[in-house]
């Protein structure tokens, strides 16, 4: 090996008319310019750093801390322990309503949303011609189903004189106040999450335009109609997409609060059957001035969605398809 090749020969870092400005081991001069892309590197994740830190790590390690305190926001918090979980599971009967109400919305509106925007998606990909504007209607409410706004005008809708009530009219059926009948209340605010399906059909529907046409043509020729290639080609094709969607909707649906907060006037009613898990959080922190017994709700939230994603990702494994496996 040549020595000007070795690894330890002194190489000169010229400046910028060409004189040798200084002399440098290869090696140093490699671990420099690392030094340097780290320091970089450090510079501009910066900011996401103490983003992260202070927006986010620092205000759940103080909420984990006042779920053992009693806290009332004026005043000092007083330490009470495990005092707040026992309370929430064995004495606080609206507790219990509220998770019961969650669990109900849940298992009613993911699916449902699910099934609508999987049809939709499935219909606009039929090469319909204004694709691009029926994909932004569909899509525009989602974008505003989660304000107040339109949490507002469901109420209307719902009325007692709403646009339900009116259409029933025609056909000669006497309508009723929606969201001020219990049974009926939750129903409503459901529908107005399903009504904002349109993220998870523009999703869907990239994934179906991802499934090449040749798998149709190769089942159409071996006698497949349309149902059968919808479900031995389409649906296990587009299982990740699925999955993704069930996950995202699991986590929003346990989170949910505007809807109801709105619909309910920020009561839950009536007799509780709007009253979500956020809400009645919402309830004990602002309203009731709870606030460590609201962050001990906070967290029992917290796990719950961990445990629910988790279970998703667990089963995951028996009906997702990936092309690898």
């Amino acid at each position: 090996m040549s020595s000007l090749d070795s690894p330890n020969n002194p190489v000169l870092i010229a400046g910028e008319t060409g004189v040798p400005a200084r002399v440098m081991p290869r090696n140093r001069t490699g671990s420099a310019l690392k030094r340097a892309d780290n320091r970089a590197a450090y510079m501009f994740l910066l900011p996401w750093l103490a983003g992260i830190i202070l927006i986010t790590a620092l205000p759940m390690l103080a909420s984990l801390y006042l779920s053992f305190t009693d806290y009332a926001v004026i005043g000092l918090p007083s330490w009470v322990g495990l005092e707040n979980y026992i309370r929430l599971f064995t004495s606080d009967r609206r507790f219990i309503t509220s998770i019961w109400v969650t669990l109900k919305y849940v298992c009613f509106s993911v699916p449902l949303v699910l099934l609508f925007s999987l049809t939709v998606a499935v219909a606009l990909n039929r090469g319909l011609r204004g694709l691009a504007i029926y994909r932004s209607l569909f899509y525009v409410p989602s974008l505003i189903g989660a304000s107040v706004g339109i949490g507002l005008l469901w109420k209307e809708v719902f009325g007692e004189r709403g646009v339900v009530n009116a259409i029933l009219a025609w056909f000669g059926v006497a309508g009723r106040g929606w969201i001020n009948n219990p049974t009926f209340a939750l129903p409503s605010v459901i529908a107005l999450n399903v009504w904002t399906f349109g993220a998870s059909m523009v999703i869907f529907l990239a994934a179906l335009r991802q499934i090449p046409e040749s798998y149709y043509e190769a089942a159409s020729i071996d006698g497949a109609n349309a149902w059968q290639r919808f479900r031995r080609i389409t649906l296990p094709l587009i299982t990740p997409v699925i999955f993704f969607n069930t996950v995202l909707l699991l986590i929003n649906s346990f989170q949910s609060f505007t809807q109801a907060f709105v619909v309910s006037n920020g009561r839950g009613g009536p007799v509780d059957s709007t009253l979500l898990y956020s809400l009645y959080l919402y309830q004990q922190a602002f309203q009731q001035l709870q606030m460590g017994y609201a962050s001990a709700m906070a967290w029992v939230l917290l796990i719950a969605i961990g445990l629910a994603t988790a279970l998703m990702f667990w089963s995951s494994r028996y009906w997702v398809f990936y092309g690898d496996r």
